[in-house]
């Protein structure tokens, strides 16, 4: 029978879970509702089900399976911290032992930011890079740091937490907090720069759809988005010596939009190192947090095997 990984990204709405090969390629994938207010017992037997289902498709043989949630884990214990208010009875919980006790193969737990990281330097956009800060670009803007080739969380778990980072403006975060880059890169934080220029509330979809239509009020917001991850591009640049950064998430859709805001605000302000900054976009797509996932089980598996 055929070894296969299994990697799966469980987020508030839909759960995806991807099968691959040892060495990564995708065999086949599903997406699935994430019963997310039924309890962590719920949300793991959904997506081992979904597993089930496509090891019995492809009559193949499950080596291990990682796990990508949104909020924060303990990835030693294997275990959910916190979550937003989008879940129920997910904080808490041990998804690996959990995933362990229904498959019986080696699980592993990460946080969905570091998992899509992991995937772009597994087989995306910045494949074999050892040096990267990944930022993702959905309702906020969620960072991870993976330096030497390895995850890097800091001494309390915040390291690459640059979506909330200060000196953007003095718009309220969602943190509580004032000004930072969340407040004008992430969906919500668009959508409100957006109606105070305008008058008018547009999701940050329909903002970018205005922007291409020569909206030059949604065009601006998203020139100050672009402005806002240069900076932190910059930031990251001047404090670590890091120069590659790939982002994704839904924001990342409107790189025609960033871009050139981006490479204006780099161009005037480079590095001192005088390195070239490179920003990439997610080639992933929707598959990142599933393949870090999956990458991250197969590093384990394959340090437990014998030389």
């Amino acid at each position: 029978m055929t070894r296969v990984i299994a990697g799966v990204d469980v987020g508030g709405t839909n759960t995806k879970v991807v099968l691959t090969t040892p060495d990564l390629e995708v065999i086949d994938r599903v997406d699935l509702p994430t019963p997310a207010h039924a309890g962590g017992a719920a949300i793991v037997t959904a997506a081992v089900g979904a597993v089930t289902g496509l090891l019995v498709r492809h009559r193949a043989s499950l080596t291990g399976v990682g796990v990508g949630a949104a909020g924060v884990v303990d990835a030693a214990t294997g275990t959910v911290l916190v979550t937003g208010n989008s879940f129920t009875g997910w904080a808490g919980y041990g998804v690996t032992r959990a995933v362990n006790d229904a498959l019986g193969v080696p699980a592993t737990l990460d946080n969905d930011v570091n998992a899509f990281l992991l995937g772009e330097i597994a087989t995306g956009a910045v494949a074999g890079e050892s040096d990267v800060l990944g930022m993702t670009l959905g309702t906020g803007v969620g960072g991870a740091f993976v330096l030497g080739g390895r995850l890097f969380a800091g001494p309390r778990g915040a390291a690459g937490e640059i979506g909330h980072v200060p000196g953007f403006g003095d718009a309220l975060c969602t943190c509580g907090q004032v000004g930072h880059l969340e407040t004008i890169a992430g969906a919500r934080g668009i959508a409100d720069r957006y109606a105070e220029r305008s008058g008018r509330r547009l999701s940050a979809r329909d903002v970018a759809v205005a922007a291409r239509a020569g909206d030059t009020d949604a065009a601006a917001v998203f020139q100050v988005a672009g402005w806002g991850l240069a900076r932190a591009a910059l930031l990251t640049a001047g404090i670590l010596d890091v120069t590659t950064i790939v982002i994704g998430g839904g924001i990342a859709r409107s790189w025609d939009l960033l871009e050139p805001a981006i490479t204006a605000a780099i161009a005037a302000e480079p590095p001192v190192s005088g390195a070239t900054i490179r920003l990439a976009q997610s080639t992933l797509g929707s598959d990142a947090v599933a393949l870090g996932a999956a990458s991250q089980v197969r590093a384990l598996v394959l340090e437990a095997e014998p030389a």
